[in-house]
């Protein structure tokens, strides 16, 4: 059976049997996981082999591991930094801030994959500004080009670790104000100004290297009438055509309230995948999962389908002893020196 291109939750820290057979649906290709799906990282490891023992090939699982107030996991695990304070570092001393991002995007990566979990959604591409609350500390700079360099630097950490990188949230949502959990974001600049601004650090990221990108609930009201999510001019002109990205395209949860703008649940799916997304998430509504996989019946998409294939973690052969190598001890402890510091350039020659 090929993987499907709905990605959804679960409610607990177990699969239920009425989610179990939501799991066996052929249109559905992945799960995310929440902070409720946790309790220990004994718990964790027994629910992924047991969403993994569902399928063959089996599901994607990822979860949302940004580091700052976007960090699912956190009971036992490593406390990653909200990405604005590497921006921070960086403004001091550029060197040390990329060396890192590249540790703690690997700590991040190394870890998850550990426990079976192929991705997580990061690094985020948007630039910061003050005017986005939901986005805020969780970009890590206001200049792109900087973005653009801590978010290799970040990708590096993650593909050493084995793990591929989704960009998000494609074409920028840093410079909008609203929150698209809770409403329908507009942004009245036009494309040009957008070009310039928001977009350089996907552009630059993609032709360094990406896999996967997720598209932003907001309407660019100057360039298409539709979010960005359900926006062929967004996804197949500029992200396909003009920037050349041949990677994995999520959009956002279809729950959120951004992604309302079209109509009901079949109606967001059917948007969305027409505008070229490659995976839909729906979270939190199991009503509006069964609407969309109802909706979907039939529905085939090869290139999709091996566009997910490549978003399987790849761990290296330590990974079942990860915690115990020297890598590790050496990395969790620049790690915690970092998260007790305000400026760990300072700190003489501990990590040269």
């Amino acid at each position: 059976m090929s993987l499907g291109p709905v990605m959804l939750d679960i409610a607990g820290c177990a699969v239920a049997d009425d989610e179990r057979k939501r799991l066996e649906h052929p249109q559905v290709g992945g799960v995310i996981l929440f902070t409720r799906n946790y309790q220990s990282p004994e718990q964790l490891k027994a629910l992924i082999e047991e969403i993994h023992s569902i399928r063959s090939p089996r599901l994607v699982i990822a979860v949302d591991q940004e580091g700052g107030r976007v960090q699912r996991f956190r009971e036992q695990f490593q406390p990653l930094p909200a990405m604005a304070r590497l921006g921070e570092l960086y403004d001091n001393d550029q060197g040390l801030a990329l060396q890192n991002a590249e540790n703690f995007a690997w700590i991040m990566a190394s870890e998850l994959l550990h426990y079976g979990i192929d991705l997580s959604f990061s690094p985020v591409l948007d630039i910061g500004d003050s005017a986005s609350s939901v986005i805020g500390d969780r970009a890590f700079h206001q200049d792109p080009e900087s973005v653009t360099r801590l978010a290799n630097a970040w990708i590096r950490g993650m593909r050493k670790a084995g793990m591929e990188a989704v960009g998000k949230h494609f074409p920028g949502h840093g410079s909008v104000e609203g929150d698209s959990h809770h409403v329908t974001p507009f942004d009245r600049r036009n494309f040009d100004d957008i070009e310039v601004h928001d977009l350089v650090p996907f552009r630059r990221v993609i032709v360094t290297y990406l896999t996967g990108i997720m598209m932003a609930h907001v309407i660019y009201q100057a360039v298409d009438e539709y979010a960005a999510g359900y926006s062929i001019y967004w996804i197949k002109k500029v992200l396909r055509s003009q920037l050349r990205f041949e990677g994995l395209i999520f959009s956002d949860d279809l729950s959120m309230s951004g992604a309302e703008s079209v109509g009901g649940y079949t109606e967001r799916a059917q948007m969305a995948l027409q505008a070229g997304c490659d995976m839909l998430l729906v979270c939190n509504n199991p009503e509006g999962v069964d609407q969309v996989l109802y909706s979907l019946k039939g529905y085939n998409n090869p290139a999709s389908q091996l566009r997910m294939v490549r978003m399987h973690g790849k761990p290296s052969a330590q990974s079942d002893n990860i915690f115990n190598t020297e890598q590790w001890q050496q990395s969790v402890a620049r790690l915690a020196f970092f998260n007790q510091h305000k400026y760990p350039s300072e700190s003489g020659d501990l990590f040269e």
